[in-house]
């Protein structure tokens, strides 16, 4: 496998996976698209820094292994005996992790080689990354022990102690990597792979090169599987299939391999190296969060936003989509209104923070009348704050009057983003 190029895939919200498909046949001319719900697998040649600018997904993985699901219900192989004392789950459990080891390492020189890859990209240097030496651990963490690192080791202990089997397995297939699991995957990781292989097998690891090489898991498990094994239980048997075979070391708190992430569940099983550090979805210019920066990419992308064309967001908040927007087309001109004096100030605050000073305008308006000639913006994008976290009063009554007057002022397309089936959908209306 060459360096620069490879096999990877992206995790991604759910209903963006046709706008990160889209994106890495574009910006990364990238072949063998595949798109399943929450990943895009794919083909590229492109540098690091090519692969960085993908902005509708969530992380980006090498890709070691994706397979169909790995058998669970029929247990074949359940002619095994059990042994006195032994429940027959207890050997379908033993059978399962024995197939899960087979399919994560067989094929050891093809690890090697991504792992090639993955030193490539990082200068063959196992420990640099997005962040420098000095700042290893995930910023969020890092800020939470620095601040109380007593409280921390307090949450971490009684975590060990009372966190159930259903934290453990996701329901849901939304496959992205965020801050909020922070906590579970650290639990999962912190059960894998601590015990020193030899003393339970009684096997010395190989003899390897690498032998100094450190990594931790992060298991995620999900469907028929999930009902049998926990993802810690899964976590902790890679981990140590792993040590015996290349002779690496886990380390939970300073690896050089981050994550090795296994996501199993009733539609496939995958297994993969994350890229960088830090998700795709942290955008270093947006200080205050607003709408998922990855949603308001794809949003801005369905207005066909060309060069001199003038972009309203009626409904700016704290201007994530005005931002997305002016990052990559940044050849065009934009306005935000908002009738919330904290919505503007904090978009001001992200303007300034992505040094879009002069790209971006800002006034206070309703959205009901705004102060604007009819046809005077090539595109207008919004989303309206029908969510959990903001939300207008008598949401069905006002949104004739807003859909009229967005579509007043937009001359060519107007884009916005509702509730539907329980999520947001973006739809171009224009």
């Amino acid at each position: 496998m060459a360096a620069g190029g490879g096999r990877y895939f992206c995790t991604a919200g759910r209903g963006l996976e046709p706008f990160l498909a889209r994106e890495v046949r574009e910006r990364l001319a990238a072949t063998e698209v595949d798109c399943i719900s929450g990943k895009v697998f794919f083909s590229t040649e492109a540098e690091p820094s090519e692969l960085r600018r993908l902005r509708a997904g969530e992380r980006l993985f090498l890709l070691l292994k994706k397979h169909t699901p790995l058998a669970v219900s029929g247990n074949k192989g359940m002619a095994l005996i059990p042994s006195p004392g032994s429940s027959p789950l207890a050997c379908s459990q033993r059978k399962i992790l024995h197939d899960i080891k087979c399919f994560v390492i067989e094929e050891p020189e093809y690890w090697l080689d991504v792992v090639s890859v993955w030193r490539n990209f990082h200068g063959g240097e196992g420990k640099k990354d997005d962040v420098s030496q000095a700042n290893r651990l995930p910023l969020k963490r890092k800020a939470e022990e620095e601040t109380a690192p007593v409280t921390k080791r307090q949450e971490t202990e009684q975590a060990r102690e009372t966190l159930s089997e259903d934290c453990q397995v996701e329901a849901g297939e939304r496959c992205v990597e965020s801050e909020r699991k922070s906590d579970q995957d650290y639990w999962t990781e912190s059960k894998a792979s601590l015990e020193d292989p030899s003393r339970i097998s009684g096997e010395k690891p190989i003899a390897s090169e690498q032998c100094s090489f450190s990594f931790r898991v992060s298991c995620r498990c999900s469907g028929a599987i999930a009902k049998i094994l926990t993802s810690q239980e899964i976590g902790r048997a890679i981990g140590i299939a792993l040590m015996k075979q290349f002779g690496w070391r886990a380390d939970l708190r300073d690896p050089d391999l981050e994550v090795i992430f296994v996501h199993l569940n009733d539609i496939h099983s995958v297994v993969g190296i994350p890229l960088f550090r830090l998700p795709l979805a942290n955008r270093d210019y947006i200080k205050i969060a607003g709408l998922r920066s990855t949603v308001a990419w794809a949003m801005a992308s369905l207005a066909e936003i060309s060069a001199g064309a003038c972009v309203l967001d009626p409904m700016c908040g704290l201007g994530t989509i005005l931002l997305e927007a002016a990052k990559e087309w940044p050849e065009a001109c934009y306005w935000g209104a908002d009738i919330s004096d904290s919505q503007l100030e904090g978009a001001d605050v992200n303007i300034i923070t992505a040094g879009l000073v002069d790209k971006i305008e800002l006034f206070k308006a309703s959205v009901k009348a705004l102060p604007l000639p009819s046809d005077s913006f090539d595109a207008v994008i919004s989303d309206i704050p029908f969510g959990k976290k903001f939300k207008i009063t008598k949401d069905t009554e006002l949104l004739p009057d807003i859909l009229r007057e967005m579509e007043r002022t937009g001359l060519q397309r107007v884009s916005i983003l509702f509730p539907q089936c329980g999520g947001k959908m973006a739809r171009k209306v224009k």
